[in-house]
């Protein structure tokens, strides 16, 4: 089967930013389920590799988004059967919650945020910096799934990434481009938008090396340069 992207979007302002750029770059096909539109988790059985993204809602809100409950099961699925998942922010507790663990309130996030690689980091993180700036936007936590393993380290929120069998986690969003920042800065307090416009200079060039590394890793280092 070719290589094709699904990428689960929850809300319209939350796109997959700076991997779009980096699949665009490449010819790596890729296509939107936007889930703030049709409420529903279609078939997407021509999808090779499966992305989530993140949103406002909690993963606990199945009430009233029930297709949480059907991404939920899609997730199961895929990582079962070995297809690549690539969860961030909301998809990361997505993630977590699919395979029993708890999501809950927890620290609020925003802006950009010190990170360390966990010392027994694997895989990709194992060649990321010993410490990393990412952009934050939360006010949950997970817990890690059982056999799981914990990749990087945040300060005030513990558990920032983790691998999964064929699926990764990730609390922070690697996908910032400067256009999704001023979007999301519009309706911070006046304080926050001034700090995240001074340090966005600084961090996120690096921010967007990291988030190629991750999309290498995701399709293939052969695939993306």
């Amino acid at each position: 089967m070719d290589l094709k992207i699904a990428i689960f979007q929850h809300v319209k302002n939350e796109p997959s930013g700076y991997f779009e750029t980096i699949f665009q770059e490449h010819g790596i096909p890729f296509e939107y389920i936007r889930l703030y539109e049709t409420g529903e988790v279609p078939a997407v059985r021509d999808a090779t590799h499966l992305v989530f993204m993140g949103g406002f809602m909690s993963v606990n809100d199945e009430e009233e988004f029930p297709w949480l409950k059907q991404e939920k099961e899609l997730i199961r699925r895929s990582v079962k059967t070995g297809q690549r998942v690539l969860g961030i922010c909301l998809g990361a507790q997505l993630i977590a919650s699919a395979h029993g663990r708890k999501v809950y309130p927890f620290v609020k996030e925003t802006g950009w945020r010190s990170l360390n690689r966990a010392e027994q980091a694997t895989g990709i993180f194992s060649r990321f910096p010993e410490t990393f700036h990412v952009f934050q936007l939360h006010g949950e936590t997970f817990e890690i799934p059982c056999g799981g393993q914990l990749l990087a380290i945040g300060n005030d929120v513990k558990n920032q990434a983790f691998s999964y069998r064929n699926a990764l986690g990730l609390q922070f969003h690697l996908e910032m481009t400067g256009e999704i920042i001023r979007e999301w800065s519009k309706d911070l307090r006046k304080h926050e938008q001034s700090v995240i416009a001074r340090e966005t200079p600084r961090y996120l060039a690096e921010s967007n090396r990291l988030c190629r590394m991750v999309a290498q890793d995701f399709v293939g280092h052969g695939l993306i340069r």
